[in-house]
């Protein structure tokens, strides 16, 4: 190793040149945790969220009725559980708790794309939810005209368009994560914040690490944020399309195109991370 330098600049590229890949190492542990737990967390936060939106009428089916009442207060009750509580003080909880009561002694990966998803789920419940509930009720009615059953109502008709909807949170979501894996060093998960942290202990340079680990987490953070925007564009399609009917003998196709975008439009729900940001 090259002599220690006195200067700011001088000991962060000191510091990345010699710790470069520990710091890698540690961003590649945060990518990786944060990304299989938000899809985790979406398919729990889906299952919840369309449990807690499935219609029940006493008087049709009481059994049913009542079996959906004890559903949904436990699914309300994890909601408000882990959306209420801090997920360093369930992480504690979880690890050591599930280690003393139930003799589970989890890993690493185990442990923290458990805690990480497990919370993500509970918010994205609430957020499906929404997204369920924001689509027109006329749709609905319409589904159920023709014949729909629920379930077919919901695959074709609902979550096609709440998907959608959701689709910047989710990707809000990710980048939580990325940022509040930091908490699970509390339990001895090597990411990006541990390294960190041992790295500016072992030679007290806690401004230049973190400087590094800063831009670390800003380059993550701002790749998924661009790779999801491309998502949502690719997911609205293109600004105009062929209007065609199934009638072979009249050529009746025409070009449609969508009206200009107006980011002072009211009821845009994606106004805040869309229109409105750019």
């Amino acid at each position: 190793m090259t002599t220690f330098p006195t200067d700011y600049l001088g000991r962060v590229f000191y510091l990345f040149e010699n710790f470069g890949e520990s710091f890698i190492r540690g961003a590649g542990v945060t990518l990786a945790i944060a990304v299989i737990s938000t899809i985790i967390g979406c398919i729990i936060g889906f299952a919840v969220g369309i449990v807690q939106t499935v219609p029940t009428d006493k008087s049709e089916n009481k059994i049913k009725w009542f079996f959906m009442c004890i559903v949904r207060f436990f699914l309300n009750a994890y909601v408000e559980l882990f959306r209420g509580t801090p997920m360093m003080a369930q992480a504690m909880f979880i690890y050591f708790g599930a280690a003393q009561v139930f003799n589970i002694h989890m890993n690493m990966w185990q442990v923290a794309i458990f805690i990480v998803s497990i919370n993500t789920g509970a918010y994205m419940a609430e957020t499906v939810r929404g997204g369920i509930l924001s689509i027109d009720l006329g749709q609905t009615e319409g589904a159920k005209a023709i014949g729909m059953t629920h379930v077919q109502l919901m695959l074709y008709v609902i979550l096609p368009q709440a998907f959608r909807n959701i689709i910047p949170q989710i990707g809000n979501n990710l980048i939580i994560n990325i940022k509040d894996t930091c908490v699970l060093s509390v339990i001895g998960v090597v990411e990006l914040f541990f390294t960190t942290k041992g790295i500016a202990g072992a030679y007290y340079t806690y401004f230049e690490s973190f400087t590094i680990a800063l831009i670390i987490y800003f380059i993550m953070t701002f790749t998924c944020s661009k790779i999801l925007r491309r998502i949502e564009d690719k997911l609205d399609g293109n600004d105009n399309y062929d209007l065609a009917t199934t009638d072979t003998l009249a050529h009746t196709s025409g070009l449609y195109k969508y009206r200009e975008k107006n980011p002072n439009t009211v009821g845009n729900l994606n106004l805040d991370t869309r229109d409105g940001g750019r």
